[in-house]
């Protein structure tokens, strides 16, 4: 009895079926279109920190700043590094004069070889220290490795850190549009394949390629995932932005 009461309750030709998973909706109408409702998201996130402890010197960006990849973004205090490495350039140098006044010696036949091999051996290490302050110091600059936006700043200038993240980075460009797609269309999507994507906020379509597919359907929701990339010259879309993708 009731079930008869509800199929009278819906109109002739709606058929109307909603299928919702992972925050996606699928709605299939009587013209077999499927409308996928989905979000732009970054296409590549990173937290930027500094495996070494210090005290911020600098903080050259803040959160919402574009920013490019080898960008200085953060610098600890490097005055205790700056003196070891001038130290060890000194001993470098000396190291080198010292071999090649010991080579002139060995020619004369003055020294032997075992005394001219630990001169050498001496200026070589000499050199690969100053090596390792080189590098030292250079993990004290912190930058980005990514072209991106700053999503979040966690330190600020002054701040002691002790090897913790300082800065959440998202590359918005190009963006991915994550899909949950009904498995009768699966097998229609293949890697390569363009595909419009509506923006209703900004009441624009932009187009996506299709990167990444599932190739296991989920058997709970009868759905599997579709990934677009959508490029986003000069960043100017905002990740975030809610999306729609229509199939046949």
């Amino acid at each position: 009895m009731n079930v008869k009461l509800c199929q009278a309750a819906v109109p002739v030709g709606m058929g109307l079926a909603l299928v919702l998973s992972a925050g996606s909706v699928w709605a299939q109408s009587s013209s077999s279109r499927m409308v996928s409702s989905c979000f732009l998201l970054p296409s590549h996130e990173v937290i930027v920190g500094t495996p070494l402890d210090g005290v911020l010197e600098s903080v050259n960006a803040d959160r919402g700043e574009l920013v490019k990849a080898g960008q200085v973004i953060a610098k600890l205090n490097t005055g205790l590094e700056t003196a070891q490495l001038q130290t060890q350039e000194a001993k470098a140098e000396f190291g080198d004069r010292k071999a090649r006044r010991n080579e002139d010696l060995y020619k004369k036949r003055v020294i032997s070889d075992h005394e001219l091999d630990e001169v050498k051996t001496e200026a070589n290490l000499s050199k690969l220290e100053l090596e390792e302050r080189k590098q030292l110091l250079k993990l004290r600059t912190i930058t980005s490795p990514i072209n991106g936006v700053i999503v979040d700043r966690y330190r600020a200038r002054g701040d002691l850190v002790k090897q913790e993240k300082i800065f959440k980075i998202a590359s918005i460009d190009p963006l991915h549009a994550e899909l949950v797609v009904n498995s009768k269309l699966f097998g229609e999507f293949k890697q390569g394949q363009t595909r419009e994507v509506f923006l209703p906020m900004l009441n624009k379509k932009v187009t996506g390629k299709v990167t990444n597919l599932d190739r296991v359907i989920d058997p709970a929701s009868g759905t599997f995932r579709v990934r677009l990339t959508v490029p986003n010259p000069g960043s100017q879309i905002p990740s975030g932005l809610q999306c729609e993708a229509s199939f046949n």
